[in-house]
């Protein structure tokens, strides 16, 4: 299975009055071929921002994005449209990404338009097809989507990114706003389409229980800088940074009876704006020490399990917790 995207360094930062906001710091990830990364994290950590400039609605600050081996980090307009035929997005939003003065139809056939080369019927033919891809039903054809409720407007927008037949899709927290009956017929309905056209997708949310259901992998991010990253069923059962042992002791457990031993995170956010070096979670974990200051990389300490903590073998060791925790 082969990679499809490749980030190498990849940097977005913001300027402020107070300096520069790393809002995306020194990113590296590969994403394989037909596969969901995860991107979890606090609101705030750039899990948006990576995932808009992967798709070039936001321009890199430094760094690389390669899609299928190709450097796409600084195209032309021509060739960016080109490329929005394979890169496509999910917002989060179902209502403020839609144009509210356009129909089902119109919002669903816009990017069809827009590329070209097809005939009104064909365009028409497609339109009624994508409908039936993402379940809705015929007689919406002319709603417009403030009649609509939120699960299925954001259906409309499902059907919008795979009007193109894209083969990448970043999806921004696509199921946040939405009840959790209509969420589960969302990520089911992601699931089915992926594994019918070999989609690949990057899911971005803060929610650890739709993520462990979706992904393949899992990418931890914190204040800009991805601190773990490991297939799901590894990262789950095996959390080594503090910080992911935090989040997936705060995932609820679906029997009342079960006992999970609690990890609260105390202390105050370290400023995104010109942080200094070292572990950005320091001033919030229990178990930092003086080391924790000096550069922390994204090691692989395990078989595809990547993690950037000096200390996360000790702080995997139960002893260590029970003693420091």
């Amino acid at each position: 299975m082969g990679t499809i995207l490749e980030l190498k360094n990849l940097k977005k930062y913001f300027k402020t009055p107070s300096g520069y906001l790393h809002a995306v710091d020194d990113v590296s990830l590969k994403i394989k071929k037909g596969t969901t990364l995860g991107v979890v994290g606090e609101s705030g950590c750039g899990k948006s921002t990576l995932g808009r400039t992967i798709l070039h609605l936001l321009d890199s600050t430094d760094g690389q994005i390669l899609f299928e081996g190709r450097d796409i980090t600084h195209v032309r307009r021509k060739e960016l449209g080109r490329l929005r035929e394979k890169m496509q997005m999910v917002f989060q939003d179902p209502f403020s990404s839609l144009d509210p003065r356009f129909t089902v139809s119109q919002i669903i056939a816009e990017p069809l338009q827009i590329k070209g080369g097809m005939t009104k019927a064909e365009i028409s033919k497609r339109t009624s097809e994508l409908m039936k891809t993402v379940g809705l039903d015929e007689r919406f054809v002319n709603a417009y989507p403030h009649e609509l409720d939120g699960g299925r407007r954001q259906r409309i927008g499902i059907a919008r990114a795979l009007a193109l037949d894209p083969e990448f899709i970043v999806c921004d927290e696509p199921v946040s706003a939405l009840d959790v009956s209509i969420q589960a017929q969302i990520i089911n309905l992601l699931k089915d389409h992926q594994k019918e056209a070999g989609l690949t997708y990057m899911f971005i949310s803060h929610d650890l229980s739709v993520v462990e259901y979706i992904s393949d992998e899992v990418a931890v991010m914190y204040l800009g800088e991805v601190i773990e990253k490991a297939p799901t069923a590894e990262l789950f059962s095996n959390p080594l940074h503090p910080y992911t042992v935090a989040l997936n002791a705060a995932v609820p457990q679906p029997n009342i009876h079960a006992r999970k031993e609690r990890r609260l995170i105390r202390g105050e956010l370290t400023s995104p704006i010109n942080p200094a070096p070292g572990c950005r979670f320091r001033p919030r974990c229990p178990f930092a020490a003086e080391r924790c200051a000096g550069a922390q990389r994204l090691t692989e300490v395990k078989p595809d399990h990547f993690v950037s903590c000096c200390r996360a073998q000790e702080i995997n060791d139960k002893s260590i917790l029970k003693k420091e925790g």
